[in-house]
């Protein structure tokens, strides 16, 4: 038997992370520049038929003042356009992350900047408006807002997209319906989101309910009811239709693809340009996306001018303008050149500790051992903050997370690293000492560990290669195990990880209108203990039943001071029992610019407030309004 609609809607938004910090901005988006006297056009007026896909030889020869390439987001031959899949490898189009949706073609209802951790309507008109128990969320849709047909974006193609008119399923593998009960049409313009419920009638999480407005895209009804109907409500046939027809709202739409190359092309009917969005059109005509074969191959498109805006990691990144002159730069003048958001994680295995790892102070002193400044310097060639600089929490570096905790009340409990003699200090005084030949044991056996990341994951490697050195120094074996990744997943997302687990690295939530309290809660949560197979965090196994209790507190608590005071006690925690540690700061997307053909992308001191996010994601879609050929 065939599987209908139903169940691919439960399976099809992608699972991302929930993220978490500021509320919404009372702002409304301004333009990066003047917005142009264009009288908003004729926006009722249907769009020209799209230019026919070029021909093959034909693709290479893309006016260069015309295009924006890009790097690093694209690896293989995409199989469509269709953005209700999960499937179409096409990196360019669609991305649905809780730091902002990728939304040059498809939108979401507001966009979230990480600079100033707020909300900026795209496809929404003004702020979201709480009821006064945050049980209840309304936003209205831009009168202006059109889709690539002519045809008005409206509150029902909203309803739909979270699934078949509110089935509150279709999104239940996105991580969003424990929090949201539905979503509503009230009228053509206006948009109810029925928050969740916990038994005592409060809200289960205003915060994931925010980040939903900036993560989900929007899709028109019409299409999404045509995609059914012609694939006969097939989910297999529906997941791979490659959506050549797609009706979309953001300012590109699909142009071409094939083995080499991915293109979007203006529409030049965006709503966008209406005065009461951005007043005009972005600069390039086409964003383009070459096919590299591998990371070195992008680099030197990038440094030779062909690319405009890198994701890659480049190391030493500083030294394409300062030793080969190059019209290069990043965000930051200096290291650490662009905005950390994530904190790549060292993890111990509690569930099934080898002996020693079960106590606080063997962990302590391998993590204060461990030489940091070296992974910053080495694995990320300086693009990472140093724990001096930030010191150790459960938060990012930037400003909003930093200011969400007593930093004077934890203290003594951070540490900055290669503090081998208060490590050594500290197994000491627990009576594990070294034997002759330097090496302490417990129970008769010499302590000895495993430290993992996938193999290939050249910067993780780096940095757990150093992990792994400060055990000698402290009397401990630190022994390097480096599998394929399809192996690493294979063990790391189970319970009860096997002997060569002992520590081991994972990723952090980044940024979102939910953090810090979804990264707490990726790193040290107990509900995913008893899952089969754990994607969500805490995959070394930790439990403390007060921490369940301060996460269900803070998303429904409204006092600055109350949050700030449990934000702090977890921290506390974190750092006392250490069930897992973090080896640096990292982007969560790379953003460094060539400037060789366009200029005018987002810089720290140039005051728009503008993210560097590659030009894409969220708010950082305003740089492309601000791009103007060089000379």
């Amino acid at each position: 038997m065939k599987k209908r609609v139903l169940p691919l809607l439960l399976a099809m938004v992608m699972l991302f992370t929930v993220l978490a910090a500021c509320g919404p901005t009372d702002d409304t988006p301004a333009p990066t520049t003047p917005p142009a006297d264009t009288g908003g056009g004729d926006t009722d007026a249907p769009p020209p038929p799209p230019p026919p896909p070029p021909e093959p030889g034909d693709i290479r020869e893309l006016p260069r003042n015309e295009t924006l390439y890009f790097n690093g987001l694209n690896w293989g031959r995409p199989n469509g356009w269709n953005g209700f899949s999960s499937s179409m490898n096409n990196a360019l189009a669609f991305n649905q992350e809780n730091f902002g949706a990728r939304v040059p073609m498809l939108e979401s209802p507001y966009m979230f900047n990480i600079l100033d951790g707020k909300l900026y309507p795209l496809l929404a008109d003004g702020d979201p408006v709480w009821n006064a128990d945050q049980t209840e969320l309304t936003f209205k849709i831009k009168p202006a807002a059109k889709w690539s047909d002519g045809t008005p974006v409206t509150a029902h193609d909203v309803a739909f997209t979270w699934g078949l008119d509110g089935n509150v399923q279709a999104v239940a593998a996105g991580g969003f319906a424990g929090a949201i009960d539905d979503v509503i049409a009230v009228d053509d313009s206006t948009v109810l989101v029925k928050a969740a419920l916990t038994d005592d009638g409060l809200p289960v999480n205003p915060l994931v309910v925010l980040t939903w407005l900036v993560q989900n895209h929007v899709m028109q009804k019409a299409w999404l009811e045509d995609l059914i109907a012609r694939n006969g409500g097939d989910a297999e046939a529906m997941e791979m239709d490659p959506a050549e027809d797609i009706v979309f709202s953001g300012p590109y739409g699909p142009y071409f693809f094939d083995d080499t190359i991915v293109i979007m092309i203006r529409n030049d009917d965006y709503w966008g340009q209406d005065s009461s969005m951005w007043g005009k059109l972005p600069a390039p005509k086409y964003l383009a996306h070459n096919l590299f074969e591998d990371n070195a191959a992008g680099d030197v498109a990038f440094a030779a001018g062909q690319v405009d805006v890198s994701q890659n990691f480049i190391a030493n990144v500083q030294n394409l303008w300062l030793e080969q002159g190059l019209p290069i730069s990043t965000y930051f003048e200096d290291a650490p050149y662009g905005i950390a958001l994530s904190m790549p994680t060292a993890f111990f295995n509690l569930e099934n500790p080898k002996p020693g790892l079960e106590m606080v102070e063997v962990r302590r002193a391998i993590a204060i051992a461990v030489d940091y400044d070296l992974i910053i310097a080495n694995a990320m060639t300086n693009q990472s903050p140093t724990f001096a600089q930030v010191p150790r929490s459960l938060m990012n570096p930037t400003p909003g997370e930093q200011a969400l905790y007593d930093r004077a009340q934890v203290e003594h409990l951070q540490w900055v690293g290669n503090q081998v003699d208060e490590a050594n200090e500290l197994l000491d005084s627990i009576g594990l000492t070294k034997g002759d030949d330097g090496w302490r044991t417990i129970n008769g056996e010499r302590m000895s560990y495993t430290v993992s990341c996938p193999h290939g994951w050249t910067d993780w490697e780096a940095a757990m290669e150093i992990v792994a050195a400060a055990g000698e120094s402290i009397g401990i074996e630190l022994v390097t195990y480096f599998p394929e990744w399809d192996v690493y997943q294979t063990i790391v997302t189970v319970p009860g990880h096997p002997e060569k687990y002992d520590i081991f690295m994972m990723w952090t939530d980044s940024a979102s209108p939910a953090q810090p309290w979804s990264r707490i809660r990726n790193l040290m949560t107990n509900e995913y203990l008893d899952w089969g197979v754990n994607w969500s965090g805490n995959w070394g196994g930790y439990s403390n039943d007060r921490v369940e209790e301060l996460l269900a507190l803070i998303p429904v608590t409204t006092s600055d001071a109350e949050v700030r005071a449990m934000y702090t006690e977890l921290v506390e925690i974190y750092l006392t029992d250490i069930p897992s540690f973090s080896l640096m700061y990292r982007p969560a997307l790379f953003h460094a610019v060539n400037e060789s053909v366009w200029t005018g992308f987002t810089e720290a001191t140039d005051g728009r407030n503008v993210p560097p996010m590659i030009c894409l994601n969220g708010y950082a879609i305003a740089d492309l309004y601000n791009l103007e050929l060089v000379g």
